[in-house]
Order: structure tokens, then C-alpha cells, then sequence
């Protein structure tokens, strides 16, 4: 773990540019059984799950909706939730991006939706062990907190198993949506799952009866 390495923050929505230190808030225990709360907050994965995954995309003219994100996110807006996007981005760490062009993806990808009120990425390399790339917690964490919700009352929302695995090491409740490139095993692991991004969210909305 090294602490000296921030998480980031962007979007214009969110309400602190102060970034979210790794390691600074504990996971959940292995194994704990967390009480169900009503959901009032959903955080999506970003790329395979909002927006077709580019590998390591820089530019905001590559940005494409997958289909129901726009539809999914006015959902959970119109139900009165808040919304936020958690994704590792560790492309920034490898050198292939900068902070700058994940901000810019990022702007592209918010004024597609029509606004999510926070927005956070992990830019550290897998092998640096930071608390804040999925699958550990911090990012979740950190979401609940600049949105004043505990994490209990969050739903993470995304296509691989390092998006439910954070959730459940955070006590959020995690939905898995599997695309092409999820794997079996991770579809088969998932505590919960939909068919696509819209029934995940009506899922939620509906208190998980669909």
C-alpha cells in the first residue's frame, strides 16, 4: 500500500477537490454479513459498463454509450439517488495517459449522461497495491463519503469481478453486468446480476423484485 498516492477526484459536481489517501478508511472484514439498507446512492463502473472500453482512451472523441446508460442513469436521477462513477485508470500510471486526458473522458462521458455527481479514478499500476484500485475499497469508500452516504446504502454497478469484489470489501451491495469480456467464473461468483445496465438499475430501484 502507499499512501502517498491519491486517489483522484474530477467532475464539475463533485463538492471537494481533496483527493481520497489509500488506505485511509478499513474494508469491511472477509466473510461479514452486511445488513441491507435502502439504496440511495449507485456508483457505476466506467468502461465496459457505461461506455464501450477503449483500452487506455485519451481521447474524448472515442467516447460511445452503451446501450440503456443514458436511460439507466435518468432512472436512478428521476428516483431522487445519488450517482457517482468509480474506475481504475491505470493507464495514467503506466504512461499512457495523463491525468488531463482522464479528466477529459471523463467531462465527454458526464455531459452524455447529463451529470454524475461525483467522479473518481485510481491512476496507480495494479503491483503498486494502493487501497483505492478496485478491487480493494477505497474507491467506494471515498464515493460514499463525498456523497454523505455510509457505504451500506451504496450500489456498485459494473462488469468485472473487481467491481463486485469492492463492493462487498467496502459493505455496498454490488450488481454485475456482464459483457463479452467478463469472464465465466465471474459471472458465476456474482452475488447479484443483470442482463443489461437498465434492469440492473430497475433492480435496485424496485427494492431487487425484478
Amino acid at each position: 500500500m502507499n499512501p502517498a498516492r491519491p486517489a483522484t477526484v474530477s467532475g464539475a459536481r463533485t463538492n471537494t477537490g481533496a483527493p481520497a489517501s489509500c488506505g485511509a478508511a478499513p474494508a469491511s472484514p472477509p466473510g461479514a454479513r452486511v445488513t441491507p439498507l435502502p439504496v440511495t446512492a449507485v456508483l457505476f463502473d466506467r468502461d465496459g459498463t457505461l461506455v464501450v472500453d477503449v483500452p487506455y482512451n485519451g481521447d474524448p472523441d472515442r467516447v460511445r454509450l452503451l446501450p440503456g446508460a443514458r436511460r439507466a442513469l435518468a432512472a436512478v436521477r428521476g428516483a431522487g439517488l445519488a450517482t457517482g462513477v468509480v474506475s481504475n485508470q491505470s493507464g495514467v500510471g503506466r504512461g499512457l495517459i495523463s491525468h488531463a486526458d482522464v479528466r477529459r473522458v471523463n467531462a465527454r462521458v458526464d455531459s452524455l449522461l447529463g451529470g454524475v455527481d461525483v467522479w473518481l479514478y485510481c491512476p496507480h499500476l495494479p503491483e503498486e497495491g494502493c487501497d483505492c484500485r478496485k478491487p480493494r475499497p477505497g474507491l467506494v469508500l471515498r464515493a460514499a463519503r463525498l456523497l454523505g452516504r455510509v457505504p451500506g446504502e451504496c450500489a456498485v454497478i459494473g462488469d468485472i469481478g473487481a467491481d463486485l469484489a469492492a463492493a462487498r470489501a467496502a459493505g455496498a451491495r454490488g450488481v454485475l453486468v456482464p459483457n463479452p469480456a467478463t469472464r465465466p467464473e465471474e459471472v458465476a461468483g456474482a452475488p447479484e446480476s443483470a442482463p443489461d445496465l437498465l434492469t440492473a438499475v430497475r433492480t435496485l430501484l424496485d427494492g431487487g423484485r425484478s
